[in-house]
């Protein structure tokens, strides 16, 4: 009894030292951000905000990071539920090459395609558009995608699929009516991996679109207005990354039930 009390006594300890180590950084510099702009009176003030907001410009980069970043997870989320669908309940011509590749995709450093891609978008014209951060960020996004839904959709039952048949359902009204409604945690789970992978991606963003701030989005606008700001006040630069990374903690916080369970039903099965 009392070995297995203070097991749990020094795992809650070690749970209590792992939050504060995590939560320490962004406490600090919320801190930060609200002592108030160089020259001002002392105690707490948002006037770091307002002026991060409108010397930074970040209403723009907020908003094209939200365009990018929910269109990468509508369609990456669109075509990994089909092909993972087919991959798990049909005899797809060359499915385990198809499968290698797709693993391939995930374990290759994305980093290495960065000049590829420049290249290849330079030809089409489209550098410093959204698509330069668009169609990259859906092909890498893909292969994760795929294989997350392929592994949930070889979990459902085959039971549950033959009865959908025998009651005249094709494969695609199967996936509709059938699977997909039960896939719920599954697609919340990789659309909220996808959201922050993707709201978060810097590299892309300084070498497709580095010179169209009006397509640039939240990580690249801090990067640059951090570098112009260097000498002048951190709070303001403290500010201004409480304003980009404000909607991806909302966003967590909302799905972070959905989130937590996506990841524990697929633990489980």
């Amino acid at each position: 009894m009392r070995i297995a009390r203070s097991e749990s006594i020094a795992t809650h300890a070690l749970l209590i030292l792992a939050s504060v180590v995590a939560v320490f950084p962004l406490v600090s510099i919320v801190v930060s951000s609200l002592h108030g702009v160089a020259g001002s009176s002392g105690g707490l003030s948002f006037a770091s905000y307002s002026t991060a907001w409108a010397q930074g410009r970040f209403g723009s980069a907020l908003l094209s990071s939200a365009l990018v970043s929910i269109t990468v997870v509508v369609v990456t989320v669109v075509l990994a539920a089909l092909a993972g669908y087919a991959l798990a309940t049909m005899r797809v011509p060359g499915g385990k090459v198809i499968v290698a590749l797709l693993l391939l995709g995930l374990v290759l450093p994305y980093e290495v395609t960065v000049l590829p891609l420049y290249e290849l978008l330079t030809g089409w014209r489209l550098i410093d558009t959204y698509w330069a951060l668009i169609l990259p960020q859906i092909a890498l996004s893909v292969p994760l995608g795929v294989l997350w839904m392929r592994s949930f959709f070889a979990s459902v039952p085959v039971e549950l699929l033959e009865a959908a048949r025998i009651d005249g359902t094709s494969r695609l009204q199967s996936l509709r009516l059938v699977v997909l409604p039960i896939a719920g945690p599954a697609i919340t789970t990789l659309s909220t991996v996808l959201f922050l992978f993707t709201w978060n991606e810097f590299l892309l963003a300084l070498v497709l679109v580095p010179d169209n701030p009006a397509v640039q989005t939240v990580p690249l606008a801090l990067s640059f207005f951090s570098g112009a700001a260097r000498s002048s006040d951190p709070a303001v630069t403290a500010a201004a990354a409480v304003l980009v990374a404000l909607p991806v903690l909302l966003a967590y916080v909302f799905l972070q039930r959905r989130l937590i369970s996506g990841l524990t039903e697929g633990a489980v099965k």
